[in-house]
């Protein structure tokens, strides 16, 4: 985790140097403002779904769906809170989200059966709901934004709990329980034991099909979870675009952590680290004055210098040339016979 923590740690800093009030973080009616708090807010449901992400990836595994999850998720619980009696009351938010939420679970069984049933590749299996995804989205909200105003839905998005925005405390204990579920116990070990190797998890009396189901399920949960967030925060569902290529940022949060996609190895804090690098980034995109046209390649070039950075390969060049002394003939001697 050093190359990832150096870049946020020198995202941050870049931001400072061009915004000197970055670092502040104010205190209002109890609640904590900042740009601090606004990349931890922003990036939670990024850092949410990557969590779901990093099991799955474990496993050796993969979700291009989560997006569509996000969109089917927002709109679901703006239909059902707009189209409710009282679009205002708390019945209808809880009642909304509920829905959603079971939707969400839904899918995710699909995509676990799909994958760990039909023995599907995951990136076809869950490249299907990708594609109808977003579609089933916009069949759902007729291809319109609905827009919703319910005090108890719009907590989600800009609510504060213990003087911190909501989403952040979700994502916070998500992640701790997940940590101490998996790190704690012995599902840790058998995720990554049907990672690097299922057929021998399998003949060990590892149930390696219910444990990839299981973090399908979980990875739509948490995919669910975050397209209440977004919609919340916007009052809105917006099926065209909620979580339009946030799969992409999600696997890009596991990749910089340093979880391997072949599966096995995966960290939790390292995910956490990718996802706030790239919400700085996209902070920093808009601090620098950079076009917005040009934002996706910033963001590229810098992922590509930390995967770089992280690459085995890489750090054993750099290692050698620190320790070649200077005069070094590059070419071995000669050997005579």
């Amino acid at each position: 985790m050093f190359w990832p923590v150096l870049a946020l740690a020198a995202l941050l800093l870049a931001n400072l140097v061009w915004s000197p009030g970055f670092f502040t973080v104010t205190v209002q009616d109890g609640a904590l403002y900042g740009s601090l708090v606004d990349i931890a807010k922003n990036g939670a449901p990024t850092a949410l779904i990557a969590l779901g992400m990093t099991l799955v990836v474990a496993t050796r595994g993969i979700d291009l769906s989560v997006g569509a999850t996000v969109a089917i998720s927002g709109a679901v619980a703006c239909t059902w809170i707009a189209s409710s009696p009282d679009p205002a009351s708390p019945g209808a938010a809880l009642s909304g989200i509920g829905v959603a939420l079971v939707l969400a679970l839904v899918l995710g069984v699909w995509n676990g059966a799909i994958v760990s049933v039909l023995g599907i590749q995951p990136i076809i299996a869950t490249l299907v709901l990708m594609t109808a995804g977003r579609g089933i989205a916009m069949l759902i909200t007729d291809g319109q934004i609905v827009t919703v105003s319910n005090p108890t839905y719009a907590v989600l998005g800009s609510g504060f709990w213990f003087g911190l925005p909501v989403a952040v405390v979700l994502t916070a204990l998500v992640y701790l329980a997940v940590a101490l579920l998996t790190r704690r116990t012995a599902l840790g070990m058998l995720l990554e034991s049907v990672g690097i190797n299922p057929t021998a998890s399998r003949l060990a009396g590892v149930r390696a099909r219910g444990i990839v189901w299981s973090v399908y399920l979980f990875v739509a949960l948490c995919a669910g979870v975050a397209g209440l967030l977004i919609s919340s925060n916007v009052t809105a569902a917006d099926a065209n675009n909620a979580g339009l290529w946030i799969e992409l940022d999600a696997i890009l949060a596991v990749v910089i952590g340093g979880t391997l996609l072949s599966g096995g190895r995966y960290s939790i804090g390292g995910t956490l680290v990718g996802a706030l690098i790239l919400q700085t980034l996209t902070t920093t995109v808009y601090t620098v004055g950079i076009a917005p046209e040009v934002t996706l390649v910033f963001k590229a070039v810098v992922i590509i210098a930390v995967c770089l950075l992280q690459s085995p390969k890489v750090r054993s060049a750099l290692a050698r040339r620190r320790r070649k002394p200077a005069g070094t003939p590059t070419t071995r001697p000669a050997v005579s016979r």
